[in-house]
C-alpha cells in the first residue's frame, strides 16, 4: 500500500509522462526493497524455530557420542555434520574452531546465540577446557530441552482453542439471537400487546 502511495506522490509532485515514470521506478524499488526485508525477517524466524526443534535431538545425539568415547570437540562435530540445520551448522561451525585451535569461549558463541542453546555451549566449553564428563549434563539439558518444548507446544494448542473460540461464538451467536430469543421476546411482546 505505500509504495503505491509513494509512487503516486512522486508522479503527482512532478507530473506527466517523466512523473508517471520516476513514480513506477521508485515503487519499483520500494517494492523489491520490502520484499527483501519480508524474506530476511521470516528467514530469522524460521531458524529460531528450527533451533527451537533441533537442541532436544541435538543434545540427544551428543550425550550418545560422548557416552560412548568420543571427545566433545569429536561428538560436535560429527552431530554438527549429522544434523545439519542452525544447530548442527553451529555445532560443526564451533567444533572446527576448538580443532583449529581457537579459544572455546569464542568458538561455541554462534551455538550460545541459538534461543536455548546457551547451557550447551557453556557445557561444551567447560567439558573442553577441563576434561570434564558430559555425558550425564548433555542427557539431562535433552531431556530439559523436550519438557519446555512440550510445555511450549501445549501452551500453543490452549492458545488456539481459545482464539477460535471468539469467531465460532461470533458465528452461532446471531443465529441464536434469531432463532432462540427472538420469537420468546415477540412471543411475550404480543402477548403484553394484545392482553391491553
Amino acid at each position: 500500500m505505500s509504495t503505491a502511495v509513494a509512487a503516486c506522490g512522486v508522479w503527482v509532485l512532478v507530473g506527466g509522462v517523466t512523473g508517471a515514470a520516476l513514480g513506477l521506478g521508485v515503487g519499483a524499488v520500494l517494492w523489491r526493497r520490502r520484499g527483501r526485508q519480508t524474506a530476511a525477517v521470516g528467514q530469522e524466524a524460521v531458524d529460531t524455530a528450527g533451533a527451537a526443534r533441533q537442541l532436544p535431538l541435538a543434545a540427544d545425539l551428543l550425550a550418545a557420542c560422548i557416552a560412548a568415547g568420543a571427545g566433545p570437540v569429536i561428538a560436535a562435530q560429527a552431530v554438527g555434520e549429522a544434523l545439519g540445520g542452525p544447530v548442527g551448522q553451529a555445532l560443526a561451525r564451533g567444533a572446527a574452531e576448538v580443532r583449529l585451535g581457537g579459544e572455546p569461549a569464542d568458538a561455541w558463541r554462534s551455538l550460545a546465540a541459538l534461543p536455548g542453546a546457551g547451557v550447551l555451549a557453556r557445557l561444551l566449553e567447560r567439558a573442553d577446557e577441563s576434561g570434564l564428563p558430559a555425558a550425564g549434563p548433555v542427557a539431562r539439558l535433552a531431556s530439559d530441552a523436550r519438557a519446555e518444548w512440550a510445555r511450549t507446544a501445549t501452551a500453543r494448542a490452549r492458545r488456539a482453542g481459545v482464539l477460535i473460540s471468539a469467531p465460532v461464538g461470533l458465528c452461532f451467536l446471531p443465529a441464536f439471537i434469531a432463532v432462540g430469543v427472538l420469537p420468546v421476546v415477540i412471543g411475550l411482546a404480543g402477548g403484553v400487546m394484545g392482553g391491553r
